[in-house]
């Protein structure tokens, strides 16, 4: 049974759009009551070594101070800067070790950082977020049930993991940034409080999926086409008048009108130019980086994405292989 790796963000959910919008707050000790059912889950299945990235919070320490929980928690010798690079170091060393799988807690922001460093180590991603597209709402215990089958090789993982999609994004022909969900391109010159909540200062939109459950940027692009994680290809839209106006949640319980310009699909590989100059981009629902005059952007859909674990897929194919099933003789 190999070990299995936790990345908690302490921060997630703690942006402007608490304030701008209903974004919910959640708080440090229901993270860690979701981690402790996590390990609880992961514990049933037999799985012995847990590794933890450390954060100021202890939010994994505390989960696994419970007296119902008898399985090793590591934290990770690595210094802690509070920002998405943590993450990043996390989730590479937890492939150098060896871990089966990993479970997120945090949200868009947080698993592209963690995508940046987890390399082949599928993921298990828990929303605790603000605007959440990548990662789902589930209970806890049943995701560490699915990682432990995961991490437990107890079924095929070809059967029970996707590959996602990505946008990579190009600063004057050189690798800058990934995207999972969205890449914007916002009017607004400078970072500022960097989430993206107001739809007026955005140009145009770039997305990985686009799904009639989601918020945010990427619900816009639902109302105008459905694009799932597995279907080839992306979409864009350009943001103005004289086309279509869809009615959309951009923020949780801030659902308002979009014009949107055009709008069409985005294929695979295509390397597409960025002309809107000065702007910022924003990646994932939050401004990352300036574009001054003269310097040139592209972005390209790729299949680079981390690996995924489905949870009800796994759980499903567990229980058709006899998992959670014991005989018993009398």
């Amino acid at each position: 049974m190999k070990a299995v790796g936790i990345i908690a963000n302490p921060t997630a959910s703690g942006d402007i759009r608490r304030l701008v919008a209903e974004g919910r707050v959640i708080p440090a000790g229901e993270k860690v009551n979701i981690i402790r059912r996590v390990l609880l889950g992961l514990q049933s299945l037999g799985v012995r070594q847990v590794i933890a990235m450390p954060d100021p919070a202890q939010l994994c320490l505390r989960a696994r101070d419970d007296v119902r929980l008898s399985l090793n928690l590591e934290l990770l010798d690595m210094p802690v800067q509070q920002t998405a690079d943590d993450s990043v170091r996390a989730a590479a060393l937890m492939g150098r070790q060896g871990a089966g799988c990993i479970v997120t807690l945090g949200g868009d922001g947080t698993n592209r950082a963690v995508a940046k460093g987890c390399g082949q180590v599928p993921l298990v991603p828990i929303s605790t977020g603000t605007n959440n597209v990548f990662p789902t709402m589930v209970e806890g215990t049943l995701a560490g049930l699915a990682a432990g089958v995961v991490a437990g090789g107890l079924v095929d993982a070809d059967t029970v993991l996707s590959v996602s999609k990505r946008i990579e994004v190009y600063l004057d022909g050189e690798y800058r940034d990934i995207a999972l969900v969205d890449v914007a391109v916002s009017k607004e010159p400078f970072v500022a409080s960097r989430a993206v909540w107001d739809m007026t200062s955005l140009h145009e939109v770039f997305l990985t999926r686009a799904e009639p459950l989601s918020i945010g940027i990427s619900a816009i692009g639902s109302r105008l086409q459905a694009v799932s994680m597995t279907d080839d290809g992306g979409l864009y839209f350009r943001l103005g008048p004289n086309g279509t106006t869809v009615l959309a949640p951009v923020a949780p319980g801030l659902v308002n009108p979009v014009a949107i310009a055009e709008w069409r699909q985005l294929p695979l590989g295509q390397r597409v130019g960025i002309h809107h100059h000065p702007c910022t981009i924003a990646l994932d629902g939050e401004r990352e980086f300036s574009v001054l005059p003269g310097q040139s952007v592209e972005v390209v859909l790729t299949h680079n994405g981390p690996r995924v674990v489905h949870i009800e897929a796994t759980l499903g194919e567990a229980n058709r292989r006899g998992v959670f099933t014991r005989s018993i003789d009398n």
